[in-house]
């Protein structure tokens, strides 16, 4: 996937939880990717945060640490 388009998928996202309070935004911007995204997606973005997180919405860059590591089992 083009880097813009999931920097733009991800920002969608930050967006929709932006009215909740902090924390619970924080979680549900991780929950929904985890939940969500394929491996190759979640890869990808941690990546590209590594890389410095350009573009990205400053609330996916604090649920990055609670977003699924690709190859960890999935927990609800």
């Amino acid at each position: 996937m083009s880097p813009e388009k999931l920097t733009y998928m991800a920002n969608q996202i930050a967006g929709f939880f932006r009215t909740r309070p902090r924390q619970e935004a924080i979680d549900g911007v991780a929950d929904h990717i985890s939940k969500f995204w394929e491996p190759r997606m979640r890869a990808q973005l941690f990546s590209m945060i590594e890389q410095g997180g350009a573009g990205f919405d400053p609330l996916v860059l604090d649920a990055a640490p609670g977003i699924r590591k690709v190859g960890q089992p999935f927990r609800q």
